[in-house]
C-alpha cells in the first residue's frame, strides 16, 4: 500500500460553521458543536455562525431534563475560552468569532445578553461577507 505524507504546518483555513436548527430534536447542532472542537484541535480559523433556530443553541437557562437528552451548552463555554485563549496567546494563530445573525436574533425575541456566550451581532449583508471570504462552510 502506498504511504502517503501530507505536509500541514502552516496551512489556514477559515471554517465557517454555520447553525441553523434548534439545539434539540435533531443531530445536526451537536455534529457540528463537535466539528468545531475538531477544528481547534487543528487551530484553524473558525466564525461559529448562528442564524434562524440556531441562536436557540446558544440561549442561556436551557433545560433538557424532560428531553432525556444532554445539555450541551455548557461545551459552547468551552469554546469561548478557547477563543480567549487564541486571542491572548502570541503563540497561537487561531482566530475565532463567534456570531449571531441579528435579524434571526431579532426575530425571536432575544438580545445579546440572551446568549450564554458573549457574541457579535452581524446584519445579513454582513454575515455575506463572512461567508463569502470563508474557505469552507460546514452547515447544520
Amino acid at each position: 500500500m502506498a504511504e502517503y505524507n501530507f505536509e500541514t504546518e502552516g496551512v489556514k483555513k477559515t471554517i465557517t460553521f454555520l447553525n441553523r436548527k434548534a439545539p434539540y430534536g435533531t443531530i445536526y447542532a451537536l455534529e457540528v458543536l463537535e466539528s468545531v472542537l475538531i477544528s481547534a484541535a487543528f487551530e484553524q480559523h473558525a466564525n461559529i455562525v448562528f442564524v434562524d433556530d440556531g441562536v436557540f443553541q446558544i440561549k442561556k437557562g436551557q433545560d433538557t431534563a424532560d428531553l432525556e437528552m444532554k445539555n450541551f451548552l455548557p461545551t459552547y463555554g468551552i469554546i469561548e475560552m478557547e477563543k480567549e485563549d487564541a486571542d491572548e496567546d502570541e503563540d497561537m494563530d487561531m482566530n475565532w468569532r463567534i456570531i449571531v445573525e441579528k435579524e434571526s436574533m431579532e426575530a425571536r425575541g432575544l438580545t445579546p445578553d440572551d446568549f450564554k456566550v458573549t457574541v457579535e451581532v452581524l446584519s445579513s449583508a454582513e454575515l455575506a461577507d463572512v461567508l463569502a471570504t470563508s474557505d469552507a462552510v460546514i452547515g447544520g
